[in-house]
C-alpha cells in the first residue's frame, strides 16, 4: 500500500473503529468525596489512586471522584499537598463508596500558610516575566541531551457493552488490559506503544536544531518514517513562549507577557520541593473558549524559574474532537545554573463527540524524559547544515533487548510489556487483515489484493455530457510488489461517444528522505482546462451531482509526460518535467488560427515542454510513505518558482515560447486570535500561441468551494499571457462567535476572504487564434469576495461568495452559496 505510515495509521485505526464492545473482566467501581475534616468543604484536584499502582483520578471541583478498576488492587489512597494521606481498605469487584476527610499537615507546610493576595501575586508575576530570558533554555548558545520518549495509544470508554459485539469473538483475550484513568476516570484498554531513544542537538545563531534517532521500538509495526515522530523535536512545548502551538493553534502560555489579559493567577500554597523553596500558583481563564489553560505551577523563590507545571486545555475551548488535554512538566536546574525540562507528559482525551463518555474514543499519552546534559558546545556548521532534520540510525530498529534494558531511562511498568505482546497477538488473528483491507478501502478508495490495489473506487463510475455515462478500472502496485517501484494505470469507456480512454505510469524511487524520485506517464483521455488542481476530477462520482452547469468545455488530450524529482534538503527541491501533449477539440470547440491571411482549422495542438520547478519551503515536515508523503506545513513562507520552454519541431512540437511563473503563500496564525493566509502568483508567457496554451484563470462551474479557483468565473471564462493574482483569507476561530451566547456552544467558527486577478492579452495573441463566445481578455481586475461559517458539525463549510466586477456576460453570476468539508482542530 502506497499512503504514509499506512500499518501505523490502519493498524490504529482498526483498532479504534472495532472496539466498541464489553469487557469480560470483573469490575471495581469506587465513589466518593474529599473533604477538609474542619471546614467540610470539597477539595478539589485530589490524587486517589491504588496503593502500589500509578492507576487513579482527581477529583472535580466539588470533591467527588470515581475509579474502575479490572486490577487486583486492595487498597485506595487519596493525597494532597498540604494534607495528610489516607489510605482504605478495599474489596475487589465490589460497587464500593469511600468518603475521605483529610487532616491539614502543618509539617508540610513547614508552619507557613501563604493565603491569596492579590498584590503579592501581581509582584511575583513581574518578577517571573522579569526572569523569563535568564531561565529560558532557547537563550544558551549551544544545548544538546538525550531522550527517551514514549508513546501510548489507549481506546477510552471501554464499557460493559463491549462483548455484545460479535467483532470481539477473536479478540476476548485484549479485555485481560482493561484499566482506569488517573485523571478523569474513564476505563481504557492499551492498543499501541512505541519508545525511542535520541540525542538532540540545539544552536542559537544561527537557530538550528537536530536530532538523531538511535534506537526505536513500536509494538507490531515497521515503518521507518513514522519513528521521525517518536522522538522529541516535533513535541516541543516551552512555557516560556508567549504562545503553544497545539493542535495548528496557539495557545496564551500562563507566563505569557500578556498573561494578565486572559488569566487570574492566586497563590495558594508555598513549600520544599527539591531542596528549593516554591510558590504554587493557580490560574484560570477570565473569559469563555478561549485558547487558554486552567492549573498551576510551582516558581522558585530567588531565581523564579518554573519548577514544574500541571495545566490542561480548558474544557469550553473552540477546540474539535478534544474532550481533554492534560501536560505536567518538571524542571531541574542543571549544573547549578540553568533550568531545563527533565520529564514531560501529555495526555490528550480525543473523542469525535465531546463530553460523551458512551461513544469510545481514544487517549494519547507521551512521556518524555531528559538527561546527559552538555551545555555550550561547539560543533561544525556542516553538522546542523545537513539536509534532515531529524535522522534515524541505520540499525535503529535492530536493537536487542539487552540494549534496551540498559539504555532505557525508565523500566517499562507491567501495562507496556503487555502492550507489545497484546498487538503483535492481534496481528496473528485473521480476521484482523479483513478489517485492515475495508478501512483502507473506505478512507482511501483502494481495494488491496496481494501485489494490486484496486481503484480508486469512486471513480468507477461518472457522468459527464461527451461520454455519457463512464466505466473505469484501474489500480497499482502494492507495497508487497515493490518498496521502490509503483505501476499504476486505468481503462476507461464512455457509452454515448462509444471511445476507450486509458493511462498508465510507473514511479521509482531512488530515495525517500531527501525525496528522489522518476515518474514516467502516459494518458489518452478527456480533460477540463482551466480547471483548480484541487477540484473533484471529472470521472469522480460525485462531480456530477454538484455542477451548476453541463460540462460541455472538455477537450481530449493525449499527453506523455516524465519528471525528476531531486530534494537537496528538507524544503528545498527541483524537479525537472518533459511533457509531450496533444490537445483535440471536442462538441462545437474548433481550434481556429490565422497566418496572415489564411484561416487554418486545426485538428489537434501539439507542445513539447521542459520545465524546472523550484520550490522553497523551510521548516517544512511531511509524513512518508513509501510513495507518497503527506505535507505536515510550516509556518514560514513558501515559494515555488517555474519555468518552461517550448521546443519546437521536437516530437511534433509546433510551437516555441517560454512561460515564468512565480508564487509565494504562506499560512500562519495571529496570536490567539485565528489564522490568515495569503497566496501570491505572478507570470508571464513570452510568444505567439493559440488559446488554450495561454493560462486559463481557473473557474469553478460546481456549487463546492475550492481555495485555488475564482469560484464565481466559468470556465475559459478568462484568458491572459501576463498575469497577477492575490489571495487573502482571515479564520477568525471564533473570535467572534464564541461571545454570541445562543451560537457559542455550537462552537461555529466564522471567516472571510477575498480574491482578485489581473491579466492582459498581447495584440499578437489576440489575432492569433479565434476565441469561444464565452471567452475573452481581462479588460479590468476581477474581484471576488466571500463570508462563511465552518466547523459546522465540525467537518462541514458554507461561503457566501459575491462576484464584485465583470457582470457584463450572461452566463456569469453575481451570487453564490458554496459547500465543502474539512477537517481540523
Amino acid at each position: 500500500m502506497n499512503l504514509p505510515g499506512k500499518k501505523y495509521v490502519v493498524i490504529i485505526y482498526v483498532l479504534l473503529s472495532i472496539f466498541t464492545g464489553e469487557v469480560s473482566a470483573q469490575l471495581t467501581r469506587i465513589t466518593g468525596r474529599v473533604t477538609d475534616v474542619a471546614s467540610g468543604q470539597g477539595i478539589p484536584f485530589a490524587n486517589v489512586y491504588f496503593l502500589g499502582s500509578s492507576v487513579g483520578t482527581t477529583t472535580n471541583d466539588d470533591g467527588y471522584y470515581k475509579i474502575v478498576t479490572a486490577r487486583l488492587y486492595d487498597s485506595l489512597t487519596v493525597t494532597f499537598i498540604g494534607y495528610q494521606s489516607q489510605t482504605r481498605e478495599i474489596i475487589h469487584g465490589k460497587d464500593q463508596q469511600f468518603d475521605f476527610k483529610l487532616i491539614e499537615d502543618k509539617i508540610i507546610l513547614n508552619e507557613l500558610i501563604v493565603r491569596p493576595d492579590e498584590d503579592l501575586v501581581d509582584l511575583l508575576m513581574i518578577w517571573i516575566l522579569r526572569n523569563k530570558e535568564n531561565n529560558n533554555k532557547s537563550q544558551l548558545d549551544f544545548y544538546e541531551y538525550e531522550v527517551y520518549n514514549t508513546i501510548q495509544i489507549d481506546i477510552n470508554n471501554v464499557n460493559e457493552k463491549f462483548k455484545k459485539r460479535k467483532v470481539f469473538r477473536s479478540f476476548e483475550f485484549i479485555f485481560d488490559n482493561v484499566d482506569t484513568s488517573a485523571l478523569n476516570g474513564k476505563t481504557y484498554l492499551p492498543v499501541f506503544l512505541s519508545e525511542a531513544i535520541s540525542n538532540f542537538y540545539y544552536r542559537k545563531r544561527p537557530r538550528a536544531t537536530r536530532e538523531i534517532i538511535r534506537a526505536y521500538n513500536i509494538s507490531g509495526i515497521e515503518n521507518q518514517s513514522v519513528t521521525q515522530y517518536l522522538g522529541g523535536l516535533y513535541m516541543n512545548i516551552d512555557i516560556y513562549d508567549n504562545l503553544i502551538f497545539l493542535f495548528d493553534k496557539n495557545f496564551i502560555s500562563p507566563i505569557s507577557n500578556s498573561g494578565k489579559l486572559y488569566y487570574k493567577y492566586t497563590i495558594v500554597d508555598s513549600v520544599f520541593i527539591d531542596n528549593k523553596w516554591c510558590f504554587e500558583v493557580t490560574f484560570k481563564p477570565k473569559r469563555k473558549q478561549e485558547l487558554t489553560f486552567t492549573g498551576s505551577f510551582w516558581v522558585n523563590d530567588t531565581t523564579f524559574a518554573i519548577k514544574r507545571v500541571d495545566m490542561k486545555v480548558v474544557e469550553d475551548a473552540n477546540l474539535n474532537f478534544i474532550n481533554d488535554l492534560w501536560i505536567t512538566q518538571e524542571y531541574n536546574r542543571i549544573n547549578n545554573r540553568y533550568w531545563m525540562v527533565v520529564r514531560e507528559t501529555m495526555i490528550a482525551d480525543i473523542n469525535p463527540v465531546e463530553n460523551q463518555n458512551k461513544l469510545f474514543g481514544f487517549f494519547g499519552r507521551r512521556t518524555t524524559t531528559y538527561k546527559d546534559f552538555v551545555f555550550n558546545k561547539t560543533k561544525d556548521s556542516k553538522f546542523y547544515n545537513h539536509p534532515l532534520q531529524v535522522n534515524v540510525e541505520e540499525n535503529a530498529i535492530e536493537k536487542s533487548e539487552e540494549f534496551w534494558e540498559g539504555a532505557r531511562h525508565r523500566e517499562l511498568s507491567l501495562q507496556e510489556q503487555e502492550i507489545y505482546h497484546m498487538v503483535d497477538s492481534i496481528k496473528m488473528v485473521p480476521v484482523f487483515q479483513t478489517y485492515l483491507d475495508i478501512l483502507f478501502l473506505v478512507t482511501n478508495g483502494y481495494w488491496v489484493e496481494g501485489n494490486f490495489e484496486i481503484g480508486p473506487i469512486y471513480k468507477s463510475l461518472s457522468f459527464n455530457v461527451i461520454e455519457g455515462t463512464r466505466l473505469r478500472f484501474g489500480g497499482r502496485t502494492s507495497n508487497d510488489f515493490s518498496k521502490k517501484i509503483m505501476f499504476d494505470g486505468y481503462l476507461a469507456y464512455g457509452f454515448k461517444d462509444q471511445e476507450f480512454k486509458f493511462g498508465t505510469g510507473v514511479t521509482y524511487m531512488i530515495s525517500k528522505n531527501p525525496r528522489r524520485r522518476i515518474n514516467a506517464n502516459f494518458k489518452y483521455d478527456l480533460e477540463q482546462l482551466g480547471q483548480s488542481p484541487n477540484a473533484f476530477a471529472e470521472d469522480n462520482f460525485f462531480a456530477a451531482f454538484f455542477r451548476r452547469s453541463p460540462a460541455n468545455k472538455l477537450t481530449f488530450v493525449r499527453e506523455y509526460s516524465g519528471l525528476y524529482e531531486h530534494e537537496w534538503f528538507s524544503g528545498f527541491s527541483n524537479t525537472f518535467r518533459f511533457i509531450n501533449r496533444d490537445v483535440f477539440p471536442l462538441g462545437d470547440t474548433r481550434f481556429i488560427i490565422y497566418e496572415g491571411d489564411d484561416v487554418v482549422l486545426l485538428k489537434s495542438l501539439t507542445t513539447s515542454e521542459i520545465q524546472v520547478v523550484t520550490r522553497y519551503a523551510p521548516g517544512e515536515k511531511y509524513l512518508y510513505g513509501e510513495f507518497e508523503r503527506i505535507n505536515l506545513g510550516t509556518r514560514y513562507p513558501v515559494l515555488e518558482l517555474l519555468y518552461g520552454y517550448g521546443i519546437p519541431g521536437f516530437l511534433g512540437g509546433k510551437y516555441e515560447y517560454h512561460r515564468l511563473q512565480v508564487g509565494v503563500k504562506q499560512k500562519f496564525n495571529i496570536f490567539s486570535a485565528g489564522w490568515s493566509k495569503y497566496v501570491l502568483v505572478a507570470g508571464k508567457i513570452w510568444g505567439t500561441l493559440p488559446y488554450p496554451l495561454l493560462k486559463i484563470h481557473n473557474g469553478n462551474e460546481t456549487f463546492l468551494f475550492y481555495e485555488n479557483a475564482f469560484n464565481l468565473m466559468n470556465y475559459y471564462e478568462f484568458i491572459s499571457d501576463q498575469y497577477a493574482s492575490l489571495y487573502l483569507a482571515y479564520h477568525f476561530d471564533g473570535l467572534i462567535l464564541n461571545h454570541i451566547p445562543i451560537i457559542r456552544k455550537l462552537k461555529w467558527r466564522s471567516f472571510i476572504h477575498a480574491r482578485t486577478v489581473i491579466g492582459s492579452l498581447t495584440e499578437a495573441n489576440k489575432s492569433y487564434s479565434e476565441y469561444p463566445v464565452f471567452s475573452g481578455e481581462l479588460l479590468d481586475p476581477y474581484y471576488e469576495a466571500g463570508a462563511g461559517i465552518e466547523n459546522i458539525f465540525k467537518v462541514a463549510r458554507v461561503d457566501a461568495i459575491w462576484r464584485l466586477s465583470g457582470w457584463d456576460k450572461q452566463t456569469t453570476k453575481k451570487f453564490g452559496i458554496f459547500a465543502s468539508l474539512q477537517f481540523s482542530f
